[in-house]
């Protein structure tokens, strides 16, 4: 159930505490990073869970969790072809934000911090 979203930089009012919870809850759910990985994968083309288990590296098992989650925010969905399922992405804006935010850190940009790591800021 994917709900479509406007982005205004143009206003100033603070958001509201159910739009600042919701977005903590899709970052908490990114904040694994096997998760983040397969959401990146997704992001660019769809897999069933044996291609995402051999991609990311995961047990069969944990990915299947993991997409499990995944499903149940919104972030992903399913569809069968004959006895396999194939996973695709269901936010297209979530999985743009992963591709750029892996492509930013990807690229040696350094964010703030005395080394530049987000986890030495207790991330």
């Amino acid at each position: 159930m994917r709900r479509e979203t406007t982005v205004t930089t143009t206003s100033s009012a603070d958001p509201s505490a159910e739009v600042l919870g919701e977005a903590a809850g899709v970052f908490g759910l990114l904040a694994s990073p096997a998760r983040l990985h397969i959401m990146w994968t997704l992001s660019h083309g769809e897999s069933d869970v044996s291609g995402l288990a051999e991609r990311v590296g995961g047990a069969l098992p944990a990915v299947s969790q993991h997409l499990a989650k995944l499903k149940l925010a919104g972030l992903v969905r399913s569809r069968r072809e004959g006895r396999r399922v194939v996973y695709l992405v269901d936010d297209p804006d979530v999985a743009q934000m992963v591709r750029w935010l892996v492509a930013r850190l990807g690229g040696g940009v350094k964010l703030p911090g005395p080394s530049g790591l987000v986890r030495d800021l207790g991330a």
